[in-house]
């Protein structure tokens, strides 16, 4: 199987951004990919206000051309992620639809990690305009293409949350897709590096499809999309501008890597786990002071 990221800078214009998203979408599709990955928000990248007043439902027009897309090329596509409009009084949804070849709604995932931090001098505050999802999403994708792998669904912020990426793990992932909008204030340093370490830890094919450039006043996100194999290797990378990178999925390839150095089968979550007991150390190198 192939796979492809898409680098895109998306504004406020949502018709620019959907005929650049569908430009590049043929692009990679004419390249080979088999699965497409589009960037967080590609449909509108602006500030929370405009977001709120640009969210759309899953039949809105972006969902909509991209469903067109993905029948049209014959590819399954991750379309990003897009502002899901709410229930009467309810906020939106930061949502990730997987699309099949036939051009049907195969999974949803909406963003459970909100983006609520200071970063380079901008202040963040997601939850004042998108409400939380508060589901794990693996979509099974088929066996003719991928062999039947299941792909992680997260976004963006999720990246910095390493249990969200072995949870969906247990739940059957062997690939992860992350689209993002990943800021340039923290792009410099943790970008590269937590791609490569949620691929490295599970042994797992990271796709990660960043927006680039500025799309408005306090928003400026890093580029740099990538996929990364389960060695921890970048296979393809659109460092700077919109582009896509392809690179080939090779589930043999990640076998292997899981036979030689069978770090998930040493696991030891009984030990580890969220509900695990055991004594705390004083630093001093002895256990507490428990029978």
């Amino acid at each position: 199987m192939k796979a492809a990221v898409v680098q895109i800078n998306s504004t406020g214009d949502r018709d620019r951004n959907l005929e650049v998203a569908g430009d590049q979408v043929a692009a990679a599709a004419a390249a080979g990919a088999d699965l497409v990955v589009l960037p967080e928000k590609w449909p509108l990248l602006s500030t929370g206000d405009a977001l709120l007043a640009g969210a759309e439902p899953i039949d809105g027009p972006a969902i909509t051309a991209a469903r067109g897309w993905a029948l049209e090329f014959g590819i399954h596509l991750l379309a990003g992620s897009f502002t899901e409009a709410g229930g009467e009084g309810e906020l939106p949804t930061n949502s990730s639809p997987l699309i099949s070849p036939e051009g049907e709604l195969l999974a949803l995932y909406r963003k459970i990690h909100m983006f609520d931090v200071e970063a380079g001098g901008v202040t963040y505050r997601e939850s004042a305009f998108e409400a939380a999802g508060d589901r794990l999403v693996v979509a099974e994708l088929p066996e003719a293409t991928a062999g039947g792998a299941g792909l992680g669904l997260t976004i963006c912020y999720d990246l910095r949350f390493p249990e969200l990426y072995r949870a969906l793990l247990d739940l059957g992932a062997s690939l992860f897709a992350a689209p993002s909008a990943f800021t340039t204030a923290t792009g410099r340093d943790h970008w590269d590096v937590l791609v490569r370490a949620r691929a490295i830890e599970n042994q797992a094919f990271v796709l990660a499809a960043n927006q680039v450039g500025r799309a408005a006043p306090e928003l400026d996100s890093w580029g740099h999309s990538m996929i990364v194999d389960p060695w921890g290797t970048v296979r393809a990378e659109v460092e700077q501008g919109e582009g896509f990178a392809v690179a080939e999925i090779d589930f043999d390839l990640q076998a292997g890597i899981r036979e030689r150095l069978p770090a998930l089968e040493h696991r030891r979550p009984a030990l580890y786990g969220p509900s695990r007991s055991g004594d705390r150390s004083d630093g001093s190198g002895g256990g507490s002071d428990g029978p």
